[in-house]
């Protein structure tokens, strides 16, 4: 299955950037600080969908609507008094030119809610948030995060029709999360 194979030849570059944006949240003292880290994933993933955007919709994933992250970033900016910044674009993403590499960012994008609820937990603690304002883009889907992260596998392994075009995913997948390290290390 395409999923299972993408978690094992994407594991080295995800770890990466794990390692880093860990690093970043566990040094977050103040709401000030954790606008920032909003901000870079607002700026990555709002740059990121609007170039799935050209090849994927609601023709292509139903609930796909549901799965923008943007909004919820926005909001949690906003509503810690921030502003949001322009998305990133050009050389400073990976390169989206059909369905499949669309795909392989999407399998980025919807991975990053998995650890959602840790972090959430892990942001209120830090900052003193008890009400959960600010906290909507990592509180991801709520419960239904697993059933949504399985239901868009599903979607995933019937995406590809050859073991070249798995390969395409898995290596837009891999350059999907270095361009993100290295979007991170440039607005460190």
């Amino acid at each position: 299955m395409l999923a299972e194979q993408l978690k094992k030849d994407t594991l080295r570059s995800h770890q990466q950037l794990e390692k880093m944006l860990v690093g970043r949240m566990k040094a977050i003292r103040s709401k000030e600080d954790y606008v920032n880290l909003l901000q870079l994933f607002y700026t990555y993933f709002g740059g990121l969908e609007t170039q799935i955007d050209q090849y994927i919709g609601q023709n292509e994933l139903h609930d796909y609507a549901e799965r923008r992250k943007t909004q919820a970033l926005a909001h949690d900016i906003e509503t810690l008094g921030g502003k949001p910044m322009a998305k990133a674009n050009d050389e400073d993403l990976p390169q989206i030119k059909n369905i499949l590499q669309a795909y392989a960012a999407m399998y980025v994008i919807e991975g990053s809610t998995l650890g959602g609820k840790i972090i959430s937990k892990m942001m209120a603690q830090q900052l003193g948030i008890n009400n959960g304002e600010g906290l909507s883009f990592f509180n991801g889907y709520g419960d239904d995060t697993e059933t949504k992260w399985e239901s868009f596998k599903d979607t995933l392994n019937n995406v590809t029709k050859s073991s070249e075009e798995d390969k395409i995913v898995i290596d837009s997948a891999n350059e999907t999360f270095d361009k993100f390290k290295q979007w991170a290390e440039k607005h460190a």
